[in-house]
Formats: structure tokens, C-alpha cells, sequence
């Protein structure tokens, strides 16, 4: 990477208040977004901002899950389907990771 690339991608960390690329963070103070993350799409860093505030979601897969929580899983899962294929430059794929 080249010395101009690298301290973007420090300016981005920097205003992202983000420790690493990446490296997800909660947002507790944001209006309307959960999460931010900083992630290199086309060698370019890239602030991401997903998740809804307050939204109670399914999260990672448990041995007791019921029914219905195993079916909200899904339904995200499936509803953004093609989103979470792009790849590390989609929201889509960092709720999927982190969130569901």
C-alpha cells in the first residue's frame, strides 16, 4: 500500500474511531447506526456504518434458539442474500457477520 493510501486509511480510522480495518465498533451514540467499520474496497478505505439502534436482533445461534428466533435468522439471511455476497464492501455483510 502506498504512503498516500496508508495515512487515508489512518485519517478514516481516525474519524471512524476505529482501532484497525476491519475491526467492527459499536456506535452507542450514533442517531441511527449500531455499528462502524472501516473496510478497503478497491484499495480504498471505506467507513461503513450498519445495524439499526435498538434493534433487537437475533444474534449468533444458540443451542436453546426457538423457533421464531431461528426464523427471524433466516429471513435476514435470506432477504439480504445478494447484499451479503458483495462482500466486505457491504453493510449487508457486516450486519450478517456481526449482528445475525
Amino acid at each position: 500500500m502506498s504512503k498516500e493510501r496508508q495515512s487515508a486509511a489512518k485519517r478514516k480510522l481516525k474519524s471512524a474511531g476505529v482501532s484497525a480495518v476491519g475491526k467492527p465498533k459499536r456506535t452507542p451514540g450514533h442517531p441511527t447506526k449500531s455499528h462502524v467499520v472501516v473496510a478497503m474496497c478497491d484499495g480504498k478505505p471505506k467507513v461503513i456504518r450498519f445495524g439499526e439502534q435498538g434493534a433487537s436482533t437475533a444474534g449468533k445461534a444458540k443451542a436453546g434458539d426457538s423457533d421464531r428466533m431461528k426464523k427471524k435468522r433466516a429471513s435476514f439471511k435470506a432477504r439480504h442474500r445478494k447484499n451479503i455476497a458483495k462482500g466486505a464492501c457491504s453493510a449487508a455483510y457486516w450486519a450478517d457477520k456481526v449482528k445475525w
